[in-house]
């Protein structure tokens, strides 16, 4: 993803990375709220590791992560009294569509060619590879699954052990 100068980031880019995905997982969640209380749904929240460790070039994907994280937390404690269950998951590097099309402009950008620059995030952030989308889709289905049903108020990492903290 681009790093943007956390001095340069106007309002504008702050709000509109808001409203696409903060308040877009808000106001779904809202909507659904009524049909989810009957029929003891699930919700699952993404976020993602930018939130984990957080880097000024990222500030604004990092904050809005982390405010996933405690919206998921947050309707998660009102799940409980409503008999919905609520969770977020927190993927790493996943090798969706965006981020082929990001490398395929960053890389000629940098002097380098495709395949280099793929191959360079994954040693530089010390993972063996790039998760794949239905890696994080299998996560998700478990946690909508009845095997899950008592894990609620949870943001599960999903990142290949990118993030070293505890």
């Amino acid at each position: 993803m681009p790093q943007i100068n956390l001095f340069e980031m106007t309002d504008e880019q702050w709000q509109d990375g808001l409203e696409l995905k903060l308040h877009g997982a808000r106001r779904l969640t809202v909507l659904a709220w009524d049909a989810l209380k009957a029929s003891k749904g699930s919700v699952v929240l993404i976020s993602g590791s930018a939130a984990l460790d957080p880097k000024p070039g990222f500030a604004a994907v990092a904050t809005i992560n982390a405010a996933i994280i405690a919206l998921a937390k947050a309707f998660a404690e009102q799940g409980i009294t409503d008999g919905i269950q609520v969770n977020s998951v927190v993927p790493g590097a996943v090798m969706t569509h965006r981020r082929k099309s990001f490398m395929e402009k960053w890389a000629p950008d940098h002097g380098m060619t495709l395949k280099e620059a793929t191959k360079k995030f994954p040693e530089e952030a010390g993972i063996s590879r790039y998760g794949k989308p239905e890696e994080v889709a299998d996560l998700m289905a478990f946690l909508v699954s009845p095997a899950a049903k008592w894990l609620t108020g949870t943001s599960i990492r999903m990142d290949g052990g990118e993030i070293k903290g505890i």
